[in-house]
């Protein structure tokens, strides 16, 4: 993370981690081990977990147990509700003309259908591809970097192709944030992204909940 005078909310780029983030527990967890018919899928989390694999191969592995129609997807994505301090985000970061974009090692349509059900517009997501097929789903990993194992979606290189001439606000809490966190000018870290920082002790902003950064972005908008 490098050294910089404080910017102002124009000048940034503000990218959100998805579960346990905007959402208050890993949705895609919870899928796994909620509709798998055995119980393989903890293998391999504890694998991802010790490092042994990465989270493209435990998460192939982890969704050939899991059954699930369509129509129950739906109707479980349906149920999941996210920060409603999000909608704030949403409100001040439009007001900049800016997008928020959610990166996210989950899938785009589970991302895109809980933000639809919570009437959430206007956020760019990039994130691994799922279909169903019959009751199996069925995964796809474009952005992975094919040279590194570790995430099924490689955050860092999505941040680096998307990002020009501005500052990079990262929002995170997990593994799987870590690379692009360190790419990021700004972090706000929570949870194993908060404890990695605070390990290796590099510079980042502890938070909570959405609220707390709420407040600094405001601060930004004003600076």
């Amino acid at each position: 993370m490098r050294d910089i005078r404080l910017p102002r909310l124009s000048e940034c780029m503000v990218f959100f981690d998805f579960d346990n983030t905007i959402t208050f527990f890993d949705v895609l967890d919870d899928i796994i081990e909620r509709f798998s018919v055995d119980r393989e899928w903890v293998a391999y989390e504890k694998a991802w977990e010790e490092g042994k694999i990465g989270s493209r191969r435990c998460l192939e592995a982890q969704l050939k147990s899991v059954r699930l129609s369509r129509k129950d997807l739906d109707t479980y994505l349906s149920l999941i509700k996210i920060d409603p301090r999000f909608h704030k985000f949403i409100a001040i970061l439009k007001k900049e003309g800016m997008t928020p974009v959610i990166v996210s090692d989950n899938f785009t349509p589970v991302i895109k259908a809980i933000l639809e059900k919570n009437g959430i517009k206007g956020v760019k997501v990039f994130a691994n591809n799922l279909k169903v097929s019959g009751d199996r789903l069925v995964p796809s990993f474009p952005r992975q970097n094919k040279s590194c194992s570790l995430c099924a979606h490689c955050k860092r290189k999505t941040l680096k192709g998307y990002v020009k001439d501005k500052v990079i606000l990262y929002i995170g809490d997990g593994r799987s944030d870590i690379c692009p966190a360190e790419y990021s000018d700004m972090v706000f870290a929570k949870g194993g992204l908060l404890e990695h920082f605070r390990k290796t002790k590099r510079l980042c902003m502890a938070f909570n909940n959405l609220e707390d950064i709420y407040g600094y972005l405001r601060g930004l908008e004003k600076w």
